[in-house]
Parts: structure tokens; C-alpha cells; sequence
């Protein structure tokens, strides 16, 4: 019999079981695996039993009592997760979040999150009802679904298993790829764009590489069952992937100002998180963020309108001055055009 084909009926048979498995009964089961000499026998459940501890199978050998006998037992308590007990309203939430993730052409773990959410509908029974939400992760560009997909899968696995890979990167800070070999903590989705966070060997330190931008990757499948590296234990992605766009690690860091007055300054601590917001007369408020990407920055600050202005430094009053400009000028009506009254 195939190892793996063994290790689940082995599986199926422990959790099936309503009192402890004698060894004798588990040569009985498997006379061909366990049925040769006692010393190979013993050896090849020990190894099967190694396994199954290492897949985080909670068997455990119990010596007998009046009430029970000796053998090998699961403790279902360790190995079954108790009932999710949620409304249909928040499995309906939970199925099109899922449904979105899935639809968005690149979403690491795919087959897992359908198979939940195959569980979810067969559990609903009935129809669920329709959340009063909507979701499109859909940001991957078009033509890079297929390959950017085929690398979260890869590096998903790799981050679960603690396996190293090499990748060949396209850095926006350099005109050549590099080869690096990183060990992968972790993925996040920040605004349509995937990230992967490790120790790059190359760099001698933590770094975050925009998935898009791999070229090749290549998990290290020496020793799969043996992890490469540990994650530190106060390891976090948030310190590490820029949630808004001036965020993004492309500059050296500069403090900016910006005032923001009328309805903007109620939502000062919602629109800029992690700014020193000092309060000015008027109802004005004042925002002192750190800035790595200034047109991030500006880009954001014109969304939001007049209400919003960049007091210092500078360069930066420079910088939204010339891109306002060419705002207006792109959409400034040409000589000879109607207006409509």
C-alpha cells in the first residue's frame, strides 16, 4: 500500500474508532504494512505515528485500566474545531467575501477557500440572503492573472510551510532584475496590490516585494517536511506593507503639513491614521504625517479638495501646485469648443 494511501486509512480508522487500538489490531487492519517482523513493523508505525504528530494529529497511548484497555486513541476534543455558531446573515457576509476573493482572478489558497465555501452553502441549507455589500478584489492587471495566481499559490505554501524561495525581482528602484533568495513570512492585499514580506538574503534584512513584479520564483523543495527558517515572534506585516499610497518606501522620509478645514477636519484621524493632529482656530485641524512617497501624498490631498492644502514644506506646495495645474490644463476646454450655458 502507498505511504499516503496508508497514513489515511490509518487516519479514518483511529478517528473511527470508540475505544483505544490495540498494536495487535492495527497489524490485523494493515497485515501487509505491519504484518512482516515485529522490529520492521514497529518501525514503520513509528514512523507513520512520527507523521501524524507532525500533521498535528492528536494520538496519544493510553495504558488500561477496569474500564478500558491499552491501545492508541484520538482526542477529538484536540482534533475536531467546535460549531461556528453564525447567523445566515453572517455566513451570507462570510460566502461573498469568499465568492469576491475568488472571482478576483489572483487569490492565494483557491481550492481551500472553494471548499469552503462549498461547506457554507451545504451548511445554509436554504437560499442565503443577499449582504447588503458589495466586493471586486479584481485589481490584478490584465494579461497577469494566470501568473500572478501561480505565484501566490506557491509562495502561500511556502510561507505555511517555512520554505525558502528564490525569485527573480524587478525593483521600481532599479533598471535591472536582481536573484534573490527570501525566506517568505507573509502576503498582504493592500489596495489591489499583493505583497510578500521576508528576510531577503541579498539585502541582509527585511523586505517587501510587490508580487506583480516577480519574474520567476522557485520553492526550495530539499527536506519538504523540515522548515527553512522561523518567523520572529513579533513579526508584522502592518509595519511593513504601506497601507496608503505615500506610504509606499520609494524616498527618503519628510515630514509634511497639511490643514484641513470644513468637513475634513472632523475626519482628520480617519483620513490620515498615525498623524499628529494639532487643532488651529476655525475649526481648522493641522496634520504632521511622515511621507515616503510625496505624489502618493498630493494625488490624495486633490481628491479631497479644496478643504484640504499643504502648508510645508515647500517642494511639497510646489509639488501639488504644478500637478493641479496640469489637471486643469488637461481638462480646459480648447479654443473653438461650445460651452453650454
Amino acid at each position: 500500500m502507498d505511504r499516503t494511501e496508508r497514513i489515511l486509512d490509518l487516519v479514518a480508522l483511529l478517528l473511527d474508532a470508540r475505544e483505544p487500538t490495540s498494536w495487535a489490531e492495527l497489524r490485523e487492519h494493515f497485515p501487509s504494512d505491519y504484518g512482516g517482523s515485529d522490529d520492521a513493523a514497529e518501525r514503520k508505525f513509528e514512523r507513520d505515528k512520527a507523521e501524524l504528530v507532525e500533521l498535528g494529529f492528536p494520538l496519544t497511548y493510553v495504558q488500561g485500566d477496569d474500564e478500558r484497555r491499552d491501545g492508541y486513541i484520538v482526542d477529538r476534543d484536540a482534533y475536531y474545531l467546535p460549531e461556528a455558531d453564525l447567523s445566515k446573515e453572517e455566513l451570507a457576509v462570510l460566502y461573498a467575501a469568499g465568492s469576491a476573493a475568488l472571482a478576483s482572478g489572483a487569490f492565494p489558497g483557491r481550492d481551500d477557500l472553494a471548499h469552503a465555501l462549498r461547506k457554507i452553502g451545504f451548511f445554509a441549507g436554504e437560499s442565503l440572503p443577499t449582504p447588503r455589500v458589495r466586493m471586486e478584489l479584481g485589481a490584478v492587471q490584465e494579461g497577469q492573472e494566470k501568473e500572478v495566481s501561480a505565484r501566490l499559490e506557491l509562495l502561500w505554501d511556502a510561507c505555511a510551510t517555512h520554505k525558502w524561495v528564490q525569485l527573480v525581482y524587478a525593483s521600481p528602484k532599479h533598471p535591472s532584475v536582481t536573484e534573490r533568495r527570501v525566506d517568505p513570512y507573509g502576503l498582504a492585499l493592500r489596495r489591489g496590490v499583493w505583497t510578500l514580506v521576508g528576510h531577503c538574503h541579498l539585502r541582509g534584512g527585511l523586505r517587501a516585494f510587490q508580487v506583480h513584479r516577480i519574474r520567476e520564483l522557485k520553492v526550495n523543495t530539499a527536506k519538504p517536511r523540515t522548515a527553512d527558517f522561523e518567523v520572529p515572534a513579533d513579526f508584522s506585516l502592518d509595519a511593513h506593507v504601506a497601507y496608503f499610497p505615500w506610504q509606499h518606501r520609494i524616498h527618503a522620509v519628510e515630514e509634511v503639513v497639511l490643514r484641513l478645514s470644513g468637513a475634513l477636519a472632523s475626519r482628520a484621524a480617519g483620513l490620515f491614521p498615525g498623524a499628529v493632529l494639532e487643532a488651529a482656530e476655525g475649526g481648522v485641524v493641522r496634520a504632521r504625517l511622515p511621507v515616503t512617497y510625496l505624489d502618493g501624498l498630493i494625488r490624495f490631498c486633490l481628491s479631497l479638495g479644496a478643504d484640504c492644502r499643504v502648508e510645508s514644506p515647500e517642494g511639497a506646495r510646489s509639488r501639488l501646485h504644478d500637478m493641479a495645474t496640469r489637471i486643469v490644463e488637461k481638462h480646459a476646454p480648447e479654443v473653438g469648443d461650445k460651452v453650454s450655458a
